[in-house]
């Protein structure tokens, strides 16, 4: 909106000429107290964007970030879209985050996956949340999918040849589907004959499952315990067999 910047033409400004008081009371200090060398339109933005941020305001910004996104997120990334100083800020407000969340009683939590942080809904609402919720997690894996997708994780990188040794059956339509659903992609060729292509796990393979890394998948001990079911309830992988 533009305004006239008279007394007698604005009723706004005559209110305050009237009454005695500057229509611009304020607008001096602002531009006394913000940075040199920018648009005073501009100045009392940077201004406030360099006030320190309350702590409370840092985890309501962490956290509606982590609800609203549907991938974890890098403390990195988080650092860039709420403002912080670093990462090593993401990660402090992550910390209090995390233990605020543990302690009062709240439906979600956070965990790293992937690479990144995520916010989960507790194992104990797993219920409630499937009369509501299309199951994701499962992608809609075949048996074949699983088994080829396990071989893939344990072995890799492996090519094709190894797998169907492992499989005892043709593997290349299999290993086409997990390619368009982004689980395995290929690392490079083998320097053996005919240098075939060699398979790897994908960040959205860890985030599916919900593995901080290839380290965190279970061995066959662990396989061996049963255990409850994540909160995304993420399909079953089968360890393959030991190399003989």
């Amino acid at each position: 909106m533009l305004i006239q910047l008279s007394g007698r033409k604005n009723p706004v400004i005559a209110h305050f000429v009237q009454r005695g008081a500057s229509p611009f009371r304020g607008f001096f200090s602002i531009i006394a107290a913000a940075p040199t060398g920018l648009p005073f339109w501009k100045r009392e933005r940077a201004t406030q964007s360099l006030a320190p941020f309350a702590r409370e305001e840092k985890l309501a910004r962490v956290e509606a970030l982590l609800f609203l996104s549907d991938e974890p997120l890098s403390a990195k990334k988080i650092s860039a879209l709420c403002g912080f100083a670093n990462a090593l800020e993401s990660r402090k407000a992550l910390n209090e985050l995390s233990s605020l969340l543990a302690g009062n009683d709240s439906s979600f939590f956070l965990e790293e996956v992937a690479g990144g942080f995520q916010l989960l809904t507790k194992n104990i609402y797993h219920s409630w949340l499937a009369r509501l919720a299309i199951p994701v997690a499962d992608m809609n894996l075949t048996v074949a999918m699983k088994e080829t997708l396990a071989i893939v994780a344990y072995r890799q990188p492996i090519p094709r040849a190894e797998i169907e040794q492992i499989r005892g059956v043709n593997s290349s339509e299999v290993l086409h589907h997990l390619l368009e659903k982004n689980l395995i992609r290929i690392l490079g060729r083998d320097n053996t004959l005919g240098r075939p292509v060699l398979y790897g796990s994908t960040k959205k393979f860890l985030q599916v499952f919900g593995l901080k890394s290839l380290k965190d998948l279970p061995q066959s001990s662990e396989l061996n315990r049963v255990r409850p079911a994540r909160p995304h309830s993420p399909p079953e992988l089968k360890l393959p067999p030991e190399p003989e």
